[in-house]
C-alpha cells in the first residue's frame, strides 16, 4: 500500500466493495460522459463492467475522506492484465480489435493495460501522477517487460482526427517485433493524409492526454486504428517496451523503488 500527503492511498483491489465503486466510476465517466454501452452495463445500478473485470487486477487511486463519508471510495483506476492472467481468460481483451501475434510470440512478460479513469473531481492535480506511479510500481516488481493496450479518441468519424492519426502513423509506428495491427470490418487505416501536409502542432493537439503521456515515455501505436461503436471511440494500440523507455524516465522509476540506477 502507498499512502500519498494528498489524503490519496493507492492500491489493488481486494474485494467485491472495491471493484463495485470502480465499476461506479467507470460507469460515471465512460457511459454518462463518453457515451459508451456494453452488453453487461448495469444502468440500474450505475455499474460499468465485462466479462473479463473478474481476471483483470484493478489498481485503485482511492480517497479515505471520500470512504469515511459513505461515498463512492474510488476516484481513479486502472485495469492490468500479466500473461500469467490472460492464461485464466484464454485472451487479452483488446484481442477483438487488434492481432496481438508479435507479442504473445515475443516470450516476454507482458501486461495489458485498460478502463484508465479519473472522477472529475480529482483531474487536473496529482491524481493522474500518482496512477503512473503505481503502475511504475508494478512494473517493476512484476518484471513485466512490454505494456500495451487500447487508447481512445473520442468519437467514431477518422476525418476530424486525419492530422493525428497520420502523424502517429509515420512518426511513432511500432517496430516489427512490436506491431500488433487492427482488424476485422471496423479497422481504420490511420494514413489518411499526404505526411508533408501534415504538423506535429496540429497533429498534437487532436492527441488526448493520456495517448501523450505514453508517446513521452517511448511509446509506438500499432498499424491501423478500431472503431469501437460500442464505446463512442477510435482506439489504437500503444505498446511500450520497458527496456526502451527513456533513461530519465526509468531513473526515475527505479529512484523511487529504491533500486540502484
Amino acid at each position: 500500500m502507498i499512502t500519498e500527503e494528498t489524503g490519496l492511498t493507492l492500491r489493488l483491489a481486494r474485494d467485491a466493495q472495491d471493484l463495485a465503486s470502480a465499476q461506479r466510476l467507470r460507469y460515471q465517466v465512460f457511459v454518462e460522459e463518453l457515451g459508451a454501452t456494453g452488453s453487461m452495463v448495469d444502468h440500474a445500478a450505475r455499474l460499468e463492467r465485462d466479462a473479463f473485470d473478474d481476471v483483470f487486477e484493478h489498481l485503485l487511486l482511492i480517497d479515505e475522506a471520500r470512504a469515511a463519508s459513505g461515498q463512492d471510495h474510488v476516484v481513479g483506476v486502472y485495469r492490468l492484465m500479466t500473461s500469467e492472467r490472460m492464461a485464466l481468460a484464454g485472451r487479452y481483451y483488446s484481442e477483438d480489435e487488434f492481432d496481438l501475434g508479435p507479442l504473445k510470440a515475443s516470450g516476454r512478460k507482458l501486461v495489458e493495460l485498460g478502463r484508465s479513469c479519473v472522477h472529475p473531481d480529482y483531474r487536473g492535480g496529482a491524481a493522474m501522477l500518482l496512477l503512473w506511479n503505481g503502475l511504475a510500481d508494478f512494473v517493476l516488481e512484476r518484471g513485466i517487460e512490454v505494456m500495451f493496450g487500447a487508447a481512445s479518441f473520442h468519437g467514431t468519424a477518422p476525418a476530424p482526427l486525419a492530422q493525428a492519426l497520420t502523424y502517429l502513423h509515420h512518426h511513432h509506428l511500432a517496430p516489427p517485433s512490436l506491431r500488433v495491427r487492427a482488424k476485422g470490418q471496423h479497422r481504420q487505416e490511420m494514413a489518411l493524409l499526404d505526411p508533408q501536409s501534415v504538423t506535429r502542432a496540429a497533429a498534437m493537439a487532436q492527441v488526448p492526454a493520456l495517448i501523450k503521456a505514453y508517446l513521452r515515455l517511448g511509446g509506438f501505436v500499432g498499424d491501423g486504428a478500431f472503431i469501437d461503436g460500442a464505446f463512442n471511440t477510435i482506439d489504437v494500440c500503444l505498446v511500450m517496451d520497458t527496456e526502451k523507455m527513456s533513461a530519465r524516465h526509468r531513473d526515475f522509476y527505479v529512484r523511487r523503488n529504491g533500486r540502484d540506477t
